[in-house]
């Protein structure tokens, strides 16, 4: 679900400082899949670590020609990152990333060379012209723990959610199944997650699978 223009415009005086948690997300302008390739999600994955390297100055098009076998871990971070990522989840026709901010005042050119990154690639390859993004990303503070741990569950549910997948762990381009499937990022990498245990976490994810496409259906009802 996407902010109302009102609530949009609040969200962008947010500051991005060292140390604070962010839900990210964008769409595609009228709604078009840009992701339905599987092709572009790989890129668009590639794009994301890539340019969360302040060191890779290099135009990651010209980068990728001479370095075909790249192949990046999303969860391998250091001090040098702009940002960390604790969860994504790249749909169809959109992307969602919960983030810890590392860099501060960073983090916005960070995703403008990413989307922008991105668009260049896709109307090259379907020779395309104009925007891309159905408007500037939007950013959603993270205020608790509690409010963190649900919206990790909330991005990784998405495609049950959207009826594409049966089980959130059969979506290739999402970091449910990373999570679910190596216990030592939940114990050792993604501490942020008040959830230690992977049963525990795919436990508390999956249960939630009905109730989160009811939800659905009762706001499309609504609205």
């Amino acid at each position: 679900m996407f902010l109302k223009k009102e609530t949009v415009l609040m969200k962008r005086k947010e500051k991005f400082l060292s140390g604070v948690f962010f839900h990210v997300f964008n769409k595609s302008i009228a709604g078009y899949p840009i992701f339905k390739d599987l092709s572009n999600s790989q890129r668009f994955y590639q794009t994301l670590i890539y340019y969360n390297h302040p060191n890779n100055t290099i135009k990651f098009g010209i980068f990728l020609k001479k370095n075909k076998d790249y192949s990046p871990d999303f969860f391998v971070i250091n001090d040098e990152n702009i940002i960390k990522i604790v969860s994504y989840c790249i749909m169809p026709d959109h992307y969602h990333l919960l983030i810890k901010i590392i860099k501060e005042r960073s983090f916005s050119r960070y995703i403008g060379m990413v989307e922008n990154s991105f668009s260049h690639y896709f109307n090259i390859k379907f020779n395309r012209k104009g925007p891309l993004w159905q408007s500037r990303f939007l950013a959603v503070r993270i205020k608790s723990d509690e409010q963190l741990l649900h919206v990790s569950r909330y991005i990784h549910l998405n495609p049950t959610t959207a009826n594409l997948v049966n089980r959130p762990e059969d979506w290739i381009f999402s970091s449910y199944r990373e999570i679910i499937t190596n216990s030592s990022l939940l114990k050792k990498t993604l501490k942020e997650i008040s959830i230690s245990t992977t049963n525990s976490y795919k436990k508390f994810v999956e249960n939630r699978i009905d109730y989160q496409k009811k939800l659905k259906l009762i706001k499309k009802c609504i609205f």
